[in-house]
């Protein structure tokens, strides 16, 4: 090589090495770049990956106690427990008898419930107790009218409290916090056969019930699925949420949270959705109430059709093959990522259980959206987030958090939709110097979590990704000591 060819290639290499943004080339395309600053703190991570029902399932033939653990959901709620057919959880399952007295211990059917909770309590999670009934889409309704006697139905609300909190009745003393009253009593025939006022009128009286006798509790509702329209970020309510609210105002019935629910296939949605509940609950005197996203699933298309079908077949089949596959992993991890800055309080994924709406299979598989709250949990194991962008608005999300003392960083990617098939993930600044251990973990049609590790010598660190759509990743990044890798998690 002469000395002129010399001069040019370290002045390419030194131009080269002055990139701010390095764009790589994969199999002769230009690939995506997804940037990590691990000096830019942007909050905490927070575990929104929440779920509805437990892990006690087909009468006790399915336990997923061991999955639950893997992901460790932060809050579980208790509705459609045991559906299609629920003996646990119901009112109508533990105080089977209307017209029995709310103060005998002999009135209630505890014990089911109590093995499905304390299963639930033993993996670590918390409750959100919905007070109310299953959903019924029976042509004949048997739990879901309206209370004949609203204050017997909240004495038997406090009754249960009273077991799981209090110890009474031979109980417990978990501590639940979180006490919602009914589900969706604005979907009728199926969760309710009264009118509005029936409701408002049953939620007020065992919200006051409630808060009188146990002040420090959280009570709240309605646990809505209609949720009205979002037009430049106002929220239009529907007219049974604003009968809601004035009722609330008017009589003074205590509001600490209000639970909403949403299906779609739009991740975006839910961030739209609970920026325009926070500022309507705002401007109506609820400043305090919490925002509960407490019902929420990849919806295929936007198309309940496959589900409702009378004669099920091919299309329902793979309609839910989609939602816990490929497809429903990406949307989950989007939305888990993009509502970290969503003004949400509580989220509950419908559902962790073994049910067609579950994380796993009637015969106890896990679903590849298992694997997206499973990858999820590894990023909470590095809590302080950090700056992370680099994917396109509409097609995708990314999360990123560090623990500075441990020397351990996570990045978590949803490539939900979109053309591109590699990235080029590049993590700058880490807190620590020297060599840097990384394992990637993919998720996708054919992948649940696969490893693949390697090293970096330097700053900044730069990992090829191979991610076509629908897929999720989490790399994780260690500082290499002469012990070797720091440890990180399972």
């Amino acid at each position: 090589m002469t000395a002129m060819m010399r001069l040019c290639r370290r002045a390419a290499l030194a131009a080269a090495a002055a990139l701010p943004l390095l764009v790589l080339i994969h199999d002769g395309a230009r690939a995506a770049e997804i940037r990590v600053d691990c000096s830019r703190p942007a909050g905490v991570v927070r575990p929104l990956h929440g779920i509805n029902n437990g892990p006690l399932n087909c009468g006790e033939t399915v336990d997923l106690s061991a999955f639950f653990r893997e992901f460790n959901p932060p809050l579980t709620r208790l509705h459609d427990s045991e559906w299609p057919n629920p003996d646990v959880v119901d009112i109508h399952a533990i105080f089977p008898d209307p017209a029995a007295d709310p103060e005998r211990p002999e009135s209630y059917r505890f014990a089911r419930t109590d093995d499905y909770i304390r299963a639930i309590v033993q993996t670590g999670t918390g409750i959100v107790y919905r007070l109310g009934e299953s959903i019924e889409h029976s042509r004949r309704k048997y739990h879901v009218a309206p209370p004949a006697d609203s204050g017997k139905w909240a004495a038997a609300c406090l009754g249960i409290i009273r077991h799981y909190n209090e110890g009474w009745a031979d109980g417990f003393r978990y501590q639940i916090r979180y006490w919602e009253i009914w589900n969706e009593p604005e979907n009728r025939p199926a969760m309710w056969t009264g009118s509005d006022e029936d409701y408002y009128r049953l939620y007020a009286t065992a919200a006051k019930a409630i808060k009188a006798r146990y002040p420090a509790l959280r009570v709240g509702g309605p646990s809505v699925g209609a949720t009205g329209d979002v037009v430049d970020g106002r929220l239009r309510p529907t007219p049974f949420l604003e009968g809601f609210l004035k009722h609330c105002r008017e009589t003074g019935a205590p509001l600490d949270f209000f639970s909403w629910h949403t299906y779609t296939d739009d991740p975006w949605t839910y961030v739209r959705k609970a920026h325009a509940f926070r500022r309507w609950l705002d401007e109506n005197g609820f400043k305090q109430a919490e925002v509960h996203l407490n019902e929420w699933n990849y919806l295929p298309d936007n198309d309940w059709a496959p589900m409702l079908m009378v004669a099920p077949g091919l299309k329902r089949l793979q309609w839910y093959a989609r939602m816990g596959g490929a497809e429903g992993a990406a949307f989950t991890a989007c939305v888990l990522a993009l509502l970290q800055d969503a003004p949400v309080d509580v989220v509950n994924y419908y559902t962790g259980d073994s049910s067609p709406f579950g994380l796993f299979t009637r015969d106890a598989m896990p679903k590849k959206t298992f694997y997206t709250m499973k990858a999820f949990r590894m990023l909470l194991d590095t809590p302080q987030r950090v700056e992370a962008r680099g994917i396109e608005a509409g097609r995708g999300a990314v999360c990123a958090g560090i623990d500075a003392q441990a020397g351990r960083a996570t990045v978590f990617v949803s490539h939900f939709r979109g053309a591109d098939k590699a990235f080029d993930l590049v993590v700058d600044r880490l807190p620590w110097d020297g060599p840097t251990a990384w394992t990637v973990f993919r998720l996708d049609a054919s992948r649940d979590l696969e490893a693949e590790s390697g090293q970096a010598a330097g700053a900044p660190v730069r990992i090829p990704l191979a991610l076509e759509a629908p897929a999720v990743a989490v790399v994780r990044l260690s500082k290499v000591s002469a012990a070797g890798p720091a440890k990180s998690a399972d």
